[in-house]
């Protein structure tokens, strides 16, 4: 299932905020997946898990 890019977007003023954490080893515009207790990376496989 496809998700469109701009649902991981909000607009404030004139400014995109991203509403999802960027992976730290790719850098921005490579977003993390949400799972219940973790986020992960698909592209990379880098994970950090919920407390």
């Amino acid at each position: 299932m496809a998700v469109k890019r701009s649902e991981y977007y909000t607009i404030e003023g004139s400014t995109a905020v991203p509403q999802r954490k960027a992976c730290p080893r790719c850098g921005p515009g490579v977003f993390m997946a949400e799972h219940k207790d973790r986020v992960s990376c698909g592209k990379c496989g880098y994970t950090e898990f919920k407390q």
